[in-house]
Parts: C-alpha cells; structure tokens; sequence
C-alpha cells in the first residue's frame, strides 16, 4: 500500500511515462518510414507486431540492467572516489546520455533531419517487423538508462515501459505528426535528457541530487511548453481568419526588408575593405532582387489593398469630347491632344455618350457623320469606385484596350482607368509627352505634386506613415485631411519624420509640394 499511495511514486511514474512516450520518438519516426515499405493494408499490423516484440526486448534489457544496479558492493576504491558496479554502470549511462542528447541537440539546431528515401518496391512483412524490433532495440538504450536514473523501483520501470509502448502503438501516427510540427517539443525532451544525464554522473559520484528537483524542474519546463503551443495554436488560428493573398503578401515583403537590411549589414561590415566590398556587391548584384523588382513585387502584392481612385486618372485631368461645340473645335482638340481614347460627353462630363479613338472620330467628321451618332456605337463601360482593384483587371480585358470610367453612388464621375494606369499602379509613373514627372527628386527633397499617388510616394520614400485611412488616395487628400482645412502656400505640415512644404496651392486643390525628411532620421 506504501507502494501505491506514495506521491513522489506516482510523480516518478507520470514523469518516466512522458519521458518514455517523448523519447520513443525517434522509434515512431523509423517505424513510420519502415511500414510506408509495407502494402497500405499491412501497415499498421506491422506496426503493432513490430512494437509488441520490441516492449518484450526492451524489458528484458529492463530487468537486466535493473539487476546490474542493485550491484552496489565497491570494486574501486581510493581516497578521490568509490565506485561500485552500479555507479559505473550509472557513470556510463549518463555520459552516453550527455553524449546522445548533445548530438540529437546538434542535429535538431542544424536542421539536419532524418530523410525519407522513397522505396517503390514492397517490402516482406516479416522484414519490416524484425527490422522495427532491432531499431526499437537499438534506440531504447537511452529510454532503459533514463529509466534506471529516474525510479529505483524495477516494477514502475517496467509498468512506465508498457504504458509508454501502448500509448505509443495507438499514437504512433499522431506523435509523429505533432513531433514534425513542433520541433520545441523535442528539444525541450533533449534538454530534460541532459539534465537526466547530469544526475546519473553525479549520483555515480556521490553528488546526489534529490528526484525532487527533477522533477520540479521538468514539470515546470512542461507547463511553460503547454503555454507556448496553446500561444502558437491561437495565433496560427487567428492568422487562419486572415485572407491567404495578404498572409501571403505581408511574408514576401517581410522576406525583401530582411533582404535589404542584410545587404545594409555586409555593405557596413565590409567598408574597409575595398576589394572585399566590390566582390560581396558583385555576388549580391547577382542573388538578390533589384530596386525596380522589390517595387513593383511590392506594388503587386499590395494591390488588392488598394482602392479604385489611388489607381485612377482623376476627373480633373480627363480630356473629353463635348458634341455640344462646333465640329472644327472638335477637330483641333483632337490634334492637339496627345490621347488616342477620348470619351464624348453631352454638355458636360457626366453626360457620357460613347468612348471613341481620335483617329476613328477624325475619319467620321471628315465624312459628315454626326458626333453624337458615332459616339453611341460605343457605350462606355461604368464601374463604382469600390470595385476590388483584383476584378478590376478582368473588367479592363472585356475593354479590348479601351478605358472603364469610374462613378461614385450619385452617377458622378470621378475618374478613368486605362491599362496603362495599372502598370503605373505597378512599376511606377510613366509620363506623357505633355506631362512632367509627379516627383522630382532634388538633393534631400522630393517635389511632388498634389496628385500624386500616395501608394507609390510611400514605396518612394520608405515609410509606412503616410497611408492611416482609406478616405483619400493622393498626396493632395492625405494634407488637407492632416490640416482639417485646404493649406495655403507657404505653410509646414509634419508627418514624422517628414516636412511637408506648400509651395503651390489653389483655392480647391494642392498642386506642388516639397518634402524633407527630417535630419536626424537620415
């Protein structure tokens, strides 16, 4: 009864039973590569049989190496130590445990795994059993030594042996699985095993340490570890919650911005050095992405999150076709403009009647065709400016290498969208004949204009500042929402770390900006 009711017995037991299941890993690891030899209707009967046979050995070896320890009568004696054949046999085991767990723990921070060679070719049964047997033989060396480092008591080694085998025989699949996704647990057993190890040396010694501490210890190193997964299964579920394209699109830019700050590093590590400097650029000029490829791979995965009007070219610089003016005003808009797309428009914007190419309408005039009759052939195709920038592009290719017009709720137009803004969206500005940059870069400063796309400037400068709410797309939007009021010339708005100067403005809109990044942030 002793026996049964005492807690530091069951401690022990519980404690051998974990550490029995955690260090069988490596068993259940060869024995799912083995039976993966097997047809899939013999697998998991090899499985069964192999683990059987392989408890019948391992508590052989149990009871022998049991009995070797009850050998206490000292073979060595001097004035440094005492040994008996027990204390060697503790001695050896502990630094065989030292030494396997030290190189288990190598292998695991280097990543070097045990690789599963595909065999086409079934295996005989019998083969894989008697192999499963010796390799459960081979690996539970360390479990057996554990065992006798842990309990005194020949009866919970064995009963923590065959809990550990049956829990083993119907988990197998699943601890192999649980073990491949949380590689911590692993090593956290690895640690328990050095600590093991540690005790068996110094109880050979005579330095002992009482079981207690052990076992506090590793109790305590299992709750914190049940902490982490529970940590690590909500994270992971949350981040489940999250759309795939952003998951996805925030981990390649985390892996550019490690990129950079590691080509920062080596360039900064290696200044004094010149020949040293101008091979590790050459080999980076090589392996890591140009400054051109980051920016329009960062404008693609971003653009989802992106809305209709930072894309669109605004109303206030679309060039449209009244029919309400005389036919040579027509003439020479079309002539002077260097546009090939116009929409015609009855009387004012928002009265859209058709999109036309210019050189099509130039031919229809020539031959007396009515404008507005010619133009009605050709609806325009109208999206709202909350349409998803993603089914933006199916839209664009129904278009046939024309425009969308982009309408608010009220039917009012705000803007026009070719596919030509789409690549801009992408790889950056592509100005017209009749249009100058949106940013010029001067010295320390940009200067930017009103317009400007505030997705693009924010990539420009480096900074994730800039964009806060999706209320307004340009840089124009973003000062005056900062301000609560329309700035005039001359006034300062600071955005850490950057000055923002007016140097043009309207009574209706903000035409030139000068930005400054703040010294001490350079």
């Amino acid at each position: 009864m002793e026996f049964s009711l005492a807690l530091s017995t069951w401690a022990g037991l519980l404690t051998l039973v974990v550490l029995e299941v955690v260090l069988g890993i490596d068993n259940l690891i060869f024995v799912a590569i083995l039976s993966e030899k097997l047809p899939p209707n013999q697998r998991d009967k090899a499985r069964l049989i192999g683990l059987g046979l392989a408890l019948v050995m391992r508590l052989a070896l149990l009871s022998l190496i049991s009995w070797v320890a009850t050998l206490n009568s000292p073979i060595i004696n001097n004035q440094f130590f005492v040994l008996s054949v027990r204390d060697i046999i503790l001695l050896c085991g502990g630094c065989f445990l030292l030494f396997k767990t030290t190189i288990e723990l190598h292998e695991r921070l280097e990543n070097n795994y045990h690789e599963n060679a595909e065999n086409k070719n079934y295996a005989g049964f019998w083969a894989v059993v008697i192999q499963i047997v010796i390799l459960d033989a081979v690996f539970s060396l360390d479990a057996i030594i554990t065992a006798v480092g842990m309990v005194n008591e020949l009866l919970i080694m064995m009963l923590a042996v065959i809990i550990a085998t049956i829990l083993m025989s119907f988990a197998s699949k699943k601890l192999t699985n649980f073990v491949n996704l949380h590689q911590t647990v692993v090593v956290l057993c690895l640690s328990f095993l050095l600590m093991i190890g540690f005790s068996l040396v110094t109880e050979a010694l005579k330095f002992c340490i009482p079981k207690g501490y052990l076992y506090a210890a590793i109790g305590f190193s299992i709750l914190i570890e049940i902490f982490n997964q529970i940590a690590s299964h909500n994270f992971m579920k949350n981040q489940s919650r999250r759309p795939m394209r952003q998951r996805a699109a925030e981990a390649i830019l985390r892996l550019m911005i490690k990129e950079k700050n590691n080509n920062q590093t080596t360039k900064n590590a290696t200044q004094n050095n010149k020949k040293e400097i101008n091979s590790a650029e050459s080999e980076k000029e090589k392996e890591t992405f140009k400054e051109e490829e980051k920016y329009m791979i960062n404008s693609v995965l971003t653009l989802a999150g992106r809305s209709i009007r930072s894309i669109m070219t605004p109303r206030s610089n679309i060039s449209w076709v009244n029919t309400e003016k005389n036919i040579d005003e027509i003439r020479i808009q079309l002539l002077d403009t260097p546009h090939s797309l116009f929409p015609v428009c009855k009387g004012e914007l928002d009265e859209i009647i058709g999109i036309v190419r210019a050189k099509e309408l130039l031919i229809a005039i020539e031959k007396k065709i009515d404008v507005y009759t010619f133009a009605s052939k050709i609806p325009p195709i109208i999206i709202p400016d909350t349409l998803d920038p993603i089914d933006l592009l199916g839209v664009l290719r129904r278009a046939q290498g024309s425009f969308v017009i982009v309408s608010n709720e009220f039917g009012v137009v705000q803007g026009l969208i070719t596919p030509l803004d789409v690549l801009e969206a992408i790889a950056g500005e592509f100005p017209d004949a009749d249009e100058t940059p949106d940013i010029i870069q001067e010295n320390n400063s940009w200067l930017v204009k009103g317009e400007t796309d505030l997705h693009s400037l924010q990539q420009l400068l480096n900074t994730k500042k800039l964009i806060q709410e999706n209320n307004y797309a340009s840089l124009g939007g973003l000062l005056i929402a900062q301000k609560g009021q329309l700035p005039i010339p001359g006034e300062v708005i600071y955005i850490d770390p950057f000055h923002f100067h007016i140097v043009k403005a309207t009574e209706y809109r903000i035409d030139l900006v000068r930005i400054i990044k703040n010294q001490d942030e350079c």
